[in-house]
């Protein structure tokens, strides 16, 4: 395994580069808060790179001293414009300090085709056949498919959702028990049920809903599967790091911090 680090040290500017052109971060549209690309400088050399779901004070307390960059889905600004003040000071404070660039990539990472979020997710889940789905701003960030024979219970592919995302699945239930497509929107992706009801699509895999959604997935006929928000996001994040490693020949590693959500 660490013959693959290869590479003492890479410009940091190189990284993000090429993280923006392969993740197409400027042709991407996003929410106002997410920012995604470069948030924190650093030092202009990466030798060593972290990998997380979220820029949380646990995840930057773990990889201080050891990570040069480190590369999340969930930036630093979902609140907005806000005073530096508390958790989000002690956020920043400690990035500088540890002297750990910091890099976000949000709905690039939920979207992209071979190594995003929702597409591994697809394929972890044997889905075949696979199409844009989940409309933000005229740009998918999900994709459904077939489900294959052997899955085609409601119960099995429940079982194969929860064995790949590692907890148990939450269901709001209003599809068939004999399914044949499925969709996938990681994260907060119910929002997207009436896309789903609208193709057709008898399952819609994401990590969590609110109350109302309840009641949407039984009256337009789509069940909907709640592997975890969080859960459904460290697939991105996980296989940024091994392409990083390939790439730049650099040492990664994956935080692991559940929020239980």
């Amino acid at each position: 395994m660490g013959a693959r680090f290869t590479n003492p040290g890479v410009p940091l500017k190189d990284i993000t580069r090429y993280l923006d052109e392969y993740l197409e971060t400027e042709n991407t549209p996003d929410y106002p808060g997410s920012l995604n690309g470069l948030q924190v400088a650093g030092p202009e050399v990466v030798s060593r790179f972290a990998v997380a779901v979220d820029a949380s004070e646990a995840v930057i307390e773990a990889v201080s001293g050891w990570a040069d960059l480190l590369v999340v889905h969930h930036g630093l600004f979902w609140g907005g414009l806000r005073p530096l003040t508390g958790p989000r000071f002690r956020r920043v404070r400690a990035l500088i300090e540890a002297k750990t660039a910091l890099y976000s990539s949000h709905l690039p990472l939920d979207r992209h085709p071979q190594d995003g979020n929702a597409a591994l997710l697809a394929r972890r889940l044997h889905l075949a056949h696979l199409e844009p789905f989940g409309d933000y701003q005229g740009r998918n960030v999900g994709w459904r498919g077939t489900v294959r024979a052997a899955e085609r219970s409601l119960g099995d592919f429940r079982a194969r959702l929860s064995e790949v995302v590692g907890r148990e699945v939450a269901t709001l239930p209003g599809g068939p028990a004999t399914i044949a497509s499925a969709a996938v929107v990681t994260g907060s992706g119910a929002s997207t049920l009436d896309e789903a009801a609208e193709a057709g699509v008898d399952v819609l895999v994401t990590g969590e809903a609110q109350h109302h959604h309840a009641i949407d997935a039984a009256e337009l006929g789509v069940t909907v599967l709640l592997g975890g928000h969080y859960e459904t996001e460290t697939f991105g994040v996980r296989r940024i790091a091994e392409i990083l490693t390939d790439h730049f020949g650099l040492e990664g590693r994956f935080v692991d911090s559940p929020t239980g959500l």
